[in-house]
């Protein structure tokens, strides 16, 4: 990353919320914009183009699952990691902003070394950020064809719609067709160790895929996890 500083937005109708955040994040260098509702976020991140968006679920005018949605819409911010900071733990806000396009999510109250700590296990994960040159990898194995530079899938010529975490996924199990990846190898390589996600995210990801490839290329291993056949 050389003398680069990291950009992060932090979004939150909470002012205490936004100032602890933000405090805590100008202390370890990092480029720090705010934004009190959804639509200041959206505004605020088409000017600043922001590595990282730090995004509160629950806010007026737009909330943070909306803001996410229309963030993974615009190939500008393929990129950008969106991070859910959220007071509720229940299952299925965690699992659909997850299918929305989130990365992580980050519970509130959390502790200033824990929140710097997600966050830079966070940009290691990021594209931009990866210390390893390797190149972009294109796969073209039976009806389709993944690119990762360009971020599109197609199949027979037809460019598919993927959400970042099912395109990782895809690419991940296209990259060595007939291995085996379990559940807890998927759930590192693609969330990372730092996240904590249930089987059943997963299986919402594999079968949303299944619906757009077709359901004869991920192949399940029962009681282990899944791979890629053709």
């Amino acid at each position: 990353m050389s003398d680069y500083k990291p950009s992060i937005l932090v979004v939150d109708d909470e002012e205490d919320i936004l100032e602890f955040v933000s405090y805590n994040l100008k202390k370890e260098d990092f480029q720090v914009f705010t934004a009190s509702n959804g639509k200041d976020a959206l505004k605020t991140a088409n000017i600043e183009k922001p590595d990282l968006i730090i995004l509160d679920i629950m806010m007026p005018e737009m909330d943070g699952v909306e803001v996410c949605k229309q963030i993974r819409q615009d190939e500008r911010f393929n990129d950008t990691i969106v991070a859910f900071l959220t007071a509720r733990d229940e299952d299925y806000i965690h699992t659909s902003s997850l299918d929305i396009g989130g990365d992580d999510f980050i519970n509130k109250p959390i502790k200033p070394s824990v929140l710097i700590s997600r966050i830079h296990a966070l940009l290691r994960r990021s594209n931009k950020f990866k210390e390893q040159s390797a190149a972009p990898v294109h796969i073209k194995l039976g009806d389709l064809e993944l690119d990762e530079e360009t971020f599109i899938v197609k199949k027979l010529g037809e460019e598919l719609e993927l959400p970042r975490k099912e395109f990782q996924i895809l690419a991940l199990l296209m990259s060595k067709p007939g291995k085996v990846f379990s559940r807890e190898v998927i759930f590192r390589k693609i969330w990372g160790a730092d996240v904590i996600v249930g089987n059943r995210t997963i299986d919402v990801h594999i079968r949303k895929l299944r619906e757009k490839i077709g359901d004869q290329y991920i192949k399940t291993v029962k009681g282990i996890g899944y791979k890629f056949d053709f």
